[in-house]
C-alpha cells in the first residue's frame, strides 16, 4: 500500500505535536505552581534515552520530522529536570 506524501507530512506533523504538547503543558503547569515533585526521574531519563535513540535513528534515515520531533522533546525534557531540580531543591530548603 503506498501512502501520499503529503499525508505522510500530516502525519509526522500531528504526532510530533501532539508529544511535545504534554512536555509543554507539564512546563507551563511547574512553572506557575513551583512543583513538579510527583515527575518520576526515571521517567524522564527512560524517556530521553528513547528520544536520543529516535534522533540517531532520524538521522540515519534522514528523517526531518523524527529528527525535529525528537530534537525539540529532548530540549523540552532538559528544561523539565532542570525545573525539576531547582523547585525540587527549593522544597527542601522550605521544610523545616
Amino acid at each position: 500500500m503506498e501512502v501520499d506524501g503529503t499525508l505522510l507530512t500530516i502525519l509526522g506533523i500531528t504526532a510530533g505535536v501532539l508529544i511535545l504538547t504534554g512536555w509543554v503543558e507539564q512546563i507551563y503547569k511547574g512553572y506557575k505552581t513551583k512543583r513538579l515533585k510527583d515527575i518520576s526521574k526515571f521517567l524522564m531519563i527512560f524517556i530521553a534515552a528513547g528520544s536520543i535513540l529516535w534522533l540517531i535513528y532520524g538521522i540515519i534515515v534522514s528523517d526531518v520530522f523524527i529528527i525535529g520531533t525528537n530534537t525539540a522533546g529532548i530540549i523540552l525534557m532538559v528544561i523539565v529536570f532542570t525545573m525539576k531540580k531547582r523547585y525540587d531543591k527549593l522544597s527542601k530548603a522550605k521544610q523545616p
